[in-house]
């Protein structure tokens, strides 16, 4: 039975910095949604909280449209179908995920949504990690792109974060030496003792610079997802023919960007950096689920979940992550399955 109101979070203003009280409000409105014979509705289960959200949130976006003030906050989620079109091509009960909203129920068109059939030894929760965005966007940057190799020594910032954590665990599955860069003793503990790295360092401690020379040295590959002063510092500790991978600039989503003083060391060191986005990678999409799925029911991909309840708790989770008090891949919980 359809609920009679639901509530969604609605964009009112544009911060400075981070998120504040003056944000969004949660707005709760009459069930109306019926789907046209191209469209489904939806009943959110999970949310993903992702850094990129902050990003939507300005008037310069990067590659991604700027939410105007008066719309639904975006988000990326997995639930149910509860109402379906003739031609949709989905029927209720279905499991799909997809770029949803920060809503308790949507209605979308079809083509916008990927049917999700759980696998097993997996959760529909992990389509918002190891098998949903953050697997693929590990999978693009360390095996497609940096094509990490054994013995390779590989860097990963934001380590211990959705991403960050699963490449790390991808390139010691390939057999690199792999480095975790993280903000606390509890997140390097998890990233040494529970995902078996060879050694992670707490960017926090006052000798991050010292202890970085002293343990790693040079790298090969390093997968990028702060940007900022670690990007430039790290640029001064590239091996010969070293790949830089962007996959983030997350210390300047909510500040200025901090401008780079040794990319002269690229070419010194006839290294390679690239961006890039999962907007551009629509056709690596089977390959890149084939073996994140090979590699889940192997126990090879571990994934923990911060879970907060409710989507009242979208904007202080945002924040979070910027200060880092997530441990593991941040969601909200929306409602039950």
């Amino acid at each position: 039975m359809s609920p009679s109101s639901y509530s969604h979070l609605v964009y009112v203003e544009r911060p400075k910095g981070l998120i504040n009280s003056n944000t969004f409000r949660v707005e709760e409105v009459p069930f109306d949604l019926k789907p046209a014979a191209d469209e489904v509705v939806i009943k959110i289960v999970w949310l993903s909280i992702d850094p990129a959200m902050r990003i939507w949130l300005s008037d310069d976006a990067g590659p991604f449209r700027p939410l105007q003030i008066g719309e639904t906050m975006g988000g990326i989620g997995v639930g149910t179908v509860v109402g379906a079109g003739e031609d949709s091509g989905f029927a209720v009960g279905n499991h799909v995920s997809g770029y949803v909203g920060t809503t308790e129920y949507s209605k979308m068109k079809a083509k916008e949504l990927t049917k999700v059939d759980v696998p097993e030894g997996a959760q529909l929760l992990d389509f918002l990690g190891p098998l949903g965005h953050p697997g693929q966007t590990a999978f693009i940057g360390i095996i497609d792109l940096a094509k990490v190799k054994a013995g390779e020594t590989v860097v990963v910032s934001g380590a211990a974060g959705a991403i960050g954590s699963l490449v790390c665990q991808l390139a010691k599955d390939k057999g690199a030496k792999v480095y975790g860069i993280a903000g606390s003793a509890e997140k390097c503990r998890y990233l040494e003792e529970e995902l078996g790295i060879a050694k992670a360092l707490n960017y926090k401690a006052a000798t991050f610079q010292e202890d970085f020379v002293r343990e790693v040295g040079a790298f090969d590959v390093y997968f990028d997802n702060v940007g900022g002063g670690m990007l430039d510092f790290l640029l001064t500790r590239m091996n010969l023919h070293a790949r830089v991978i962007l996959c983030g600039a997350m210390s300047t989503y909510a500040s200025e960007p901090v401008p780079l003083k040794n990319h002269r060391d690229i070419f010194y060191k006839r290294a390679t950096m690239q961006g890039f986005s999962l907007i551009d990678q629509g056709d690596r999409m089977p390959d890149a689920m084939k073996y994140l799925g090979d590699r889940v029911a192997q126990g090879v991909l571990k994934s923990t979940y911060h879970i907060l309840e409710g989507i009242k708790e979208t904007p202080m989770a945002i924040n979070m992550l910027f200060a880092g008090e997530n441990n593991g891949k941040l969601v909200i919980k929306v409602s039950r399955d």
